[in-house]
């Protein structure tokens, strides 16, 4: 515990003075970076469950598509599905000579189902950090509704595991994760509606003016329970790949993935409940 409160601890420092210092451009370099980082331990999870995905190639294929809204605005580069297009197509010819018959299925499978499963998801991170002309948010208050999501998103695992911990009696996935139960989950969303109502009252001069606290919190209530989700499918591949942690790059955490798991879904419902342009 101590690890994993220190390891958060230095992680939130890192993610705030990145942004404090080189604002748009450095958040979506920490995004872009967590993805490639996230793609490479999904890769090794599908790998151990013997999908054999195209992992180098995969994982730059990942960082075009999750960059490439901020990379169209700025370079003019075409779009995440022309990416995808062009990844499908790459990688459907590789597995007739780089794989064998019985793990071509496999293969192309597992590499196009990790760029869109973590670099297509988190792309709308990027979504939300890329201003646009004409915006109606500004580029301060885009960085801040990127904060607000995480913070909501990571702060419901730090409830969750409080009131389990206090609380816990009632199993919620026995089979998928069984140290969860239905006492932390709710505990995880009653603080993560309250950290979106706090750090809403904190951005309110940078923030949509729709976003007063009492909104906040009720939109932090889907998002906590998708980021729950979202931490349990990252369960059951690893359950399927037989291993414990996604990687050991994180003291207390894990790996990348570990630490990325419940933002991935999180990111496409915050980017549609902001209703962003």
């Amino acid at each position: 515990m101590p690890k994993r409160i220190l390891s958060t601890v230095l992680l939130w420092l890192v993610v705030i003075g990145v942004i404090w210092y080189f604002r748009t451009t450095g958040g979506v370099i920490l995004v872009g970076l967590v993805s490639v980082l996230t793609l490479r331990e999904f890769y090794r999870l599908l790998a151990a469950a013997g999908f054999a995905p195209f992992h180098r190639l995969g994982m730059a294929f990942g960082a075009l598509i999750t960059l490439s809204p901020w990379l169209h605005e700025y370079i003019g580069i075409p779009k995440s599905s022309d990416a995808l297009a062009l990844a499908v197509i790459v990688f459907s010819i590789r597995i007739l000579s780089e794989r064998e018959p019985l793990k071509r299925v496999e293969a192309l499978a597992g590499t196009i189902f990790g760029l869109v499963y973590v670099a297509l998801m988190l792309q709308y991170f990027v979504r939300i950090l890329t201003p646009l002309p004409d915006d109606v948010v500004t580029p301060n208050g885009r960085l801040l509704l990127c904060l607000w999501l995480i913070a909501v998103a990571k702060f419901c695992d730090v409830g969750a595991l409080l009131a389990g911990l206090a609380f816990g009696k009632h199993q919620m996935a026995p089979q998928i994760s069984p140290k969860k139960t239905w006492e932390g989950a709710i505990g995880g969303v009653i603080l993560s509606m309250g950290v979106g109502a706090f750090v809403a009252w904190l951005g309110r001069g940078a923030l949509p003016p729709h976003l007063t606290p009492l909104i906040a919190a009720l939109i932090a209530a889907p998002i906590a329970l998708v980021a729950i989700v979202s931490d349990l499918i990252e369960s059951i591949i690893k359950r399927h790949a037989a291993l414990k942690d996604s990687g050991g790059a994180i003291p207390g955490i894990g790996g990348v993935f570990d630490l990325s798991d419940s933002l991935i879904l999180v990111a496409p419902l915050g980017y549609f409940l902001f209703a962003l342009p």
